[in-house]
């Protein structure tokens, strides 16, 4: 699964979310991060809203459902697989 994480430095909750992704087993992720502050485009649209998660999909991005910050590993990865079930036609 190809993600692409808006994020940018200094950012406790990005931290802490990057690094839950960073823990998922199940699901093997490729994960893109990207720095709102290189970009003026980014920073307006996810200046109050990072962490953002998207995933990429063929030539587009689809944003995923916002995390708690105080989600768990577990409820990252089992967001992650549904998402990806859904996708693929899996029940």
């Amino acid at each position: 699964m190809q993600l692409i994480f808006y994020s940018k430095p200094g950012c406790h909750l990005c931290e802490g979310l990057y690094e839950k992704l960073q823990q998922v087993q199940s699901l093997a992720l490729e994960i893109e991060v990207r720095d709102i502050t290189t970009r003026e485009d980014w920073f307006n649209l996810y200046q109050y809203e990072i962490p953002v998660i998207c995933q990429r999909l063929a030539d587009k991005e689809q944003p995923l459902p916002r995390l708690s910050p105080r989600a768990s590993i577990q409820q990252v990865e089992k967001m992650l697989i549904q998402l990806s079930q859904n996708q693929s036609g899996k029940p």
